[in-house]
């Protein structure tokens, strides 16, 4: 049960506004306010965000608790990250107008922002819980809106109708499916059904480092973590395999590189940090685990 969360001081809001500000003149600027972040484009475009829409996020800094000062530095730096991530994705709309199917905002833009959106509220929280409560339920905060003139696309897979071209940026810190499948630690377990499929289609499959036979000794107060997060990498890969069948046709020449290896490696990241950070609450935290995120296509 998620606790309600306490006002951010206004003070610290102001600073990171004033930071944000400036880091993003002439950029497209989105304001933070609990129902969205919207954006304004201070440099008129052939193409304008009139035309497109624009993304709108609920604001993240009004809803944290009294801030440590140990954590004050890094949780401003992830605010501040949160609106990069916002003006990122309202640029992408503005230059890919016209690129891709009905799902190609949601699944090329929205889908990977709220996936950051994710890996960064979660690093706020991390840094708050180290020295006071963790808050909790700050996920909910992740997932954005098109606004006006554009359709995001909603109902279907994500990933099924993303058509992301040479140019599309493939930076997502991904959002977590909610199942967590039981048992196989091996991350190239619980995918062979899938990836035996997209070898029988002539697409190949997707492999990826194992993760569990990399890690230290785990503490046993660390196990069921672990294990979830183990599992949940089998699952993603599993999900790669089979939107790699799924979308066998679609996109240009990097679709694959674009819309599911980039996806799925962001994920993995997010995956294992939490696997080495619930190790490192009671031991030392292993290091180095980021290299295992990239997957790789065989044909």
């Amino acid at each position: 049960m998620s606790r309600a969360l306490p006002k951010y001081n206004k003070r610290r809001v102001a600073i990171i506004g004033g930071a944000a500000a400036v880091a993003l003149t002439g950029a497209i600027v989105a304001g933070t306010a609990l129902a969205g972040e919207t954006s304004k484009s201070a440099t008129p475009t052939a193409r304008t965000l009139a035309d497109v829409g624009s993304i709108t996020c609920p604001d993240v800094a009004s809803q944290l608790p009294e801030i440590p000062a140990t954590a004050q530095a890094e949780v401003d730096r992830n605010l501040t990250l949160l609106q990069t991530q916002i003006d990122e994705a309202n640029k992408r709309l503005v230059d890919t107008v016209g690129q891709g199917g009905k799902n190609f905002v949601q699944n090329a833009i929205l889908g990977p922002l709220e996936d950051k959106r994710i890996a960064t509220v979660n690093r706020i929280a991390t840094a708050i819980g180290r020295t006071a409560d963790k808050p909790q339920g700050l996920d909910a905060l992740a997932p954005c809106t098109l606004n006006a003139g554009g359709a995001a696309g909603t109902g279907e897979e994500a990933g099924a109708g993303a058509e992301a071209g040479a140019g599309a940026e493939a930076g997502a810190t991904p959002s977590e499916a909610a199942s967590e499948a039981a048992g196989g630690a091996e991350d190239t377990g619980n995918a062979q059904g899938a990836g035996d499929a997209g070898e029988a289609a002539g697409t190949g499959a997707i492999s990826c480092p194992d993760v569990a036979s990399q890690l230290p000794a785990i503490p046993a107060t660390a196990q069921a973590e672990v294990d979830r997060n183990l599992a949940l990498l089998d699952t993603q890969l599993a999900e790669a395999n089979k939107r790699l069948v799924d979308t066998v046709g679609q996109g240009g020449q990097n679709f694959v590189q674009n819309a599911i290896l980039g996806p799925l490696a962001d994920k993995r990241k997010s995956t294992i940090d939490r696997i080495a950070i619930s190790i490192g609450r009671t031991a030392e935290k292993p290091q180095g685990l980021d290299s295992l995120a990239a997957c790789t296509l065989t044909q």
